[in-house]
């Protein structure tokens, strides 16, 4: 079976989508609309992209593309810790730095480090923070550095200056896997921290009490909602279509009631699957 990962290789993603499909073949894809399109147009059975950081947020990539491919569903959730390092060119050192390259989540993530360590070195996005340890390994006459994970230093052979470079040890990344199947993703060898639900609302009209309508559908049902975001339809100033995250077990009468009472109001609702969500390792 094809699995597509947000790549290069040494990315994150990649690390979690070892994980995840140890004994399938993983291809890597340059960018999320790419690892979506891979698995529409059935050159890939599943793909893993990020969905969300705890500490930079919703990757609103991912959401958008969610909406906008209705024939996409999610069959499974990770979360991994994750740990940034900073690392250079093994002909280089620190004190000879001029630039550091990684993804903009990655320096994000690493901000008051690097301001507090390299605050007057200037700080570039790139693609991915295994790009940029990529490019760090294949530019040794530039003094440059990158900000990546453990695997990306040991597969292009980087040197760690500084490990850990991450504001919060509590730095952790959610993962999706989806698919045009609706099949519900099993790993008897994973821990298991929770089941839900994805959905995609669009309110029907903007009028007052408009989300508190969509809302009460779940609140007299005592359906708790673990998570409710905005997105922009890009149709205009106002209009949105939010995502959400029921916590709990599938009870078909339940949820199916709650599905028909929101279409009732005239919302439009894309049911994006139950699923179970997994943790793993760093």
């Amino acid at each position: 079976m094809k699995i597509a990962f947000l790549g290069p290789h040494a990315s994150f993603t990649q690390l979690a989508t070892a994980q995840l499909f140890p004994n399938e073949e993983l291809l890597p894809y340059a960018n999320i609309l790419d690892c979506f399109h891979a698995v529409e147009n059935g050159e890939v059975e599943k793909a893993v992209v990020p969905l969300e950081n705890s500490i930079e947020g919703t990757v609103s990539m991912t959401l958008d593309y969610l909406y906008k491919t209705p024939s996409i569903t999610i069959q499974g959730e990770a979360v991994m810790p994750i740990a940034h390092h900073l690392m250079i060119h093994p002909e280089n050192t620190a004190e000879e730095i001029e630039k550091i390259y990684s993804h903009p989540q990655a320096l994000a993530q690493s901000f008051h480090f690097l301001d507090s360590h390299y605050g007057s070195i200037q700080r570039q996005d790139f693609s991915s923070t295994a790009a940029a340890a990529k490019h760090v390994s294949e530019n040794p006459q530039k003094k440059i550095a990158a900000v990546a994970n453990q695997f990306a230093a040991n597969l292009y052979g980087l040197e760690i200056i500084n490990r850990n470079i991450h504001d919060f040890e509590q730095n952790h990344t959610r993962f999706i896997i989806i698919s045009k199947k609706h099949d519900v993703y099993e790993n008897k060898a994973l821990e298991i921290l929770d089941e839900k639900s994805g959905l995609l609302i669009t309110l029907p009209e903007d009028h007052a009490g408009g989300l508190h309508q969509v809302l009460s559908v779940f609140a007299w049902r005592k359906m708790n909602l673990s998570k409710i975001e905005s997105r922009t339809l890009k149709t205009g100033l106002g209009n949105y279509f939010f995502f959400m995250n029921v916590v709990g077990k599938w009870h078909p009468v339940l949820y199916e009631n709650a599905l028909e009472e929101l279409k009732s109001i005239h919302a439009e609702v894309k049911f994006l699957g139950n699923y179970k969500e997994f943790l793993l390792e760093s």
